[in-house]
């Protein structure tokens, strides 16, 4: 049984399979330019955030019905049930379906015929968050959120992801303060390829209350002095990092710096059809590059609770930490 956790950094795009695209590209007369499987897995792999883009983008073609939808939902929530997640805040890119003429319900109904019933069928709870494409306008944005209203009852917030460079979280304020004004959660991408001050303009401009990647305030000693005594969490994914170069090799990575200087990280998958392993697989991950021990990975499991928009359920959070408090890991006597 693997130790309970949740997931707070999950793109849905990013976790179609290239057996899943090929059936669904089939079922849907949608041509993709490769031969077969093992050739499109050959064609996951990236030199930079751009060219993992390119791809990511392409692919999407192949989702076209609320069906389609919903079997790339399932098929996430029955990976992440098997790695031990017990709970799931999803993203989704709106804008990258309805430039190709795949309507916002489609793709909120389509995931939400999977969502739903998510606990019924996966034991594993789940949220949506709306992101919003960076390096498209801030008027596409407010214009998303506008298609986004009649389904409110079923997004609890937004980020904003896509390339990062050039695009400062300040573009996004008047989205950001309408979302707010709608209730809506605030979380975002930045320190990724950004720089440090593109954490600070999130939290101050955009009032974000997750920093979604969030590596590179260790760059910053007041900024990180700042996000341990707000309680910010980070959204950390390490896999990812490795393949988009945001870090060299994992061994590397400043994950044990970041706990040990008091920031409440959490290890996630991003774009795991991409990256090379879904949540557990980071977990695992990082626990052998970095030789983290069982307690180490405890407070990661706890911690994706902790930083978890689960405020409307005080008494799950409770039963989720208490199941991490419980676990019992493997070989342990």
């Amino acid at each position: 049984m693997p130790l309970p956790k949740a997931e707070l950094h999950l793109h849905i795009e990013g976790t179609l399979e290239p057996e899943l695209a090929f059936a669904l590209a089939a079922r849907n007369g949608v041509p993709l330019p490769y031969a077969h499987t093992d050739e499109l897995r050959k064609a996951y792999q990236f030199d930079d955030l751009q060219s993992f883009l390119n791809l990511y983008y392409e692919l999407m073609a192949v989702l076209r019905t609320e069906q389609d939808f919903e079997d790339l939902a399932n098929a996430y929530l029955a990976r992440a049930a098997a790695q031990g997640v017990r709970h799931a805040e999803i993203f989704f890119d709106p804008q990258a379906h309805i430039a190709r003429g795949v309507a916002m319900g489609t793709v909120v109904e389509g995931l939400w015929r999977a969502l739903g019933r998510s606990t019924e069928n996966h034991g594993v709870s789940t949220q949506l968050i709306m992101c919003f494409l960076r390096d498209e306008s801030a008027e596409s944005a407010l214009e998303t959120l506008e298609a986004a209203k009649p389904y409110l009852d079923r997004i609890v917030g937004i980020g904003l992801d896509s390339a990062e460079v050039g695009h400062p979280p300040v573009k996004f304020r008047e989205v950001y303060e309408a979302a707010a004004a709608l209730g809506l959660r605030r979380v975002a991408h930045a320190g990724e390829e950004g720089p440090p001050e593109y954490i600070t303009e999130a939290l101050d401009v955009l009032g974000v209350e997750r920093i979604d990647h969030g590596l590179r305030c260790m760059e910053d000693g007041a900024l990180v002095e700042r996000l341990v005594r707000e309680r910010v969490p980070l959204t950390l994914c390490p896999l990812s990092n490795v393949r988009l170069r945001a870090v060299d090799v994992l061994a590397e990575h400043p994950l044990p710096a970041m706990l040990d200087a008091g920031l409440l990280c959490t290890v996630n998958s991003d774009d795991p059809a991409y990256f090379g392993g879904y949540v557990a697989d980071n977990f695992h991950a990082v626990r052998d590059a970095l030789g983290l021990d069982q307690e180490r990975m405890r407070e990661l499991a706890r911690n994706s609770f902790l930083a978890s928009f689960l405020e409307h359920d005080e008494e799950l959070r409770a039963r989720y930490l208490a199941e991490v408090e419980a676990y019992d890991f493997p070989g342990r006597r």
